[in-house]
């Protein structure tokens, strides 16, 4: 007997909408040099989260964050993302000073067979594995935590909610590992602040729009004051500001139902036997609607147009064993946060 393929929903998920591009990641073991900054910074929010419903100390979180971003005074992009994590995470523990439910686990991992649920055959190629963000109790239900940092957060985000169903499948699983009855998800959202720091002007910059107002003055004088780089704490205090406004943080409670369960047992089983026949014929064809999914690149678009040219695979990628988000203390895979 072949040995079991360990696979989680983020593959299937991207099987059905790439095969190319889920050949690329779990059978080529690719992965871009670059890593998508808004999926960066998710995972280290996740983490904090991951230490605050833990132990309840912000004093961890924050030195967490300080440490996560140790080159922030000469990388613009870490300066940002720490910022934001630290006042995030800071109005977080101020917003949820206390909790209504009780936490069960935290980055909870699961693993189970895949079985087609019309016969209860089971895969004899693949398994399901996968972590849940945590396991809370709550009026005596049993449910799952899910984390989500967003942009946003209005009536289409809520409704999209509906269509995670990654969670919903690892509800199931997680029944049948603990013997418990899962209730629903509840999702805790983030929205990302868009507030950046002011950079200042560079002398150039203070003269040349100096030059504009003695040329827009009647007195060709201007009393303009070359305007100087936001300082750390000011800006700190405008994000935590902005933290107090309403909408910043949310929960939305979503019941499952079991048919979603069948549902999604019977995809995931139809899935798996289309990932067989490709990989015994070798047919993993493009879904080129999918190039530009989320508004920018696959993260495969550049390998996919060169035909698979080595040269790009040596200067853009790197060769990662898949599912690293299952690795203790890694946070949950790179999917969209919508």
């Amino acid at each position: 007997m072949s040995e079991l393929m360990t696979t989680t929903y983020s593959m299937w998920r991207l099987f059905r909408n790439c095969r190319m591009a889920c050949k690329w990641r779990y059978i080529d073991e690719l992965v871009p040099l670059e890593r998508d900054p808004n999926l960066a910074f998710g995972s280290v929010i996740h983490d904090c989260l991951e230490c605050w419903h833990g132990e309840r100390d912000l004093a961890k979180v924050i030195d967490h964050i300080d440490r996560t971003y140790p080159n922030r005074a000469q990388d613009d992009h870490q300066q940002a993302d720490w910022h934001l994590a630290r006042a995030m995470m800071s109005a977080y523990a101020e917003h949820y000073p206390a909790e209504e439910f009780e936490v069960v686990a935290l980055e909870k991992t699961f693993e189970g067979p895949i079985v087609n649920p019309a016969t209860g055959a089971t895969s004899r190629s693949f398994i399901l594995a996968g972590k849940v963000d945590g396991i809370v109790r709550q009026d005596g239900q049993y449910f799952l935590l899910e984390h989500k940092t967003a942009s946003q957060i209005d009536a289409s985000y809520l409704e999209r909610l509906w269509t995670d169903f990654q969670i919903i499948l690892y509800a199931w699983y997680l029944e049948q590992t603990l013997g418990i009855t899962v209730s629903g998800i509840i999702y805790n959202v983030l929205v990302k602040a868009k507030l950046r720091q002011g950079k200042g002007e560079t002398e150039a910059e203070f003269e040349a729009r100096r030059a504009e107002l003695i040329a827009k003055s009647k007195t060709g004088k201007s009393s303009a004051k070359r305007k100087l780089p936001e300082e750390d704490d000011t800006f700190q205090q405008r994000l935590q500001e902005k933290y107090l406004e309403p909408g910043m943080f949310h929960r939305e409670v979503l019941y499952i139902s079991r048919d979603q369960f069948e549902e999604l047992r019977a995809e995931l089983w139809e899935l798996s036997k289309a990932m067989l026949d490709a990989r015994r014929r070798n047919t993993f064809y493009r879904n080129t609607s999918y190039c530009f999914q989320y508004g920018r690149p696959c993260a495969y678009f550049q390998l996919c147009r060169s035909g698979g040219n080595p040269n790009v695979i040596e200067n853009h990628f790197q060769r990662i064993a898949p599912h690293e988000e299952l690795r203790d203390g890694a946070g949950e895979d790179a999917a969209p946060v919508f």
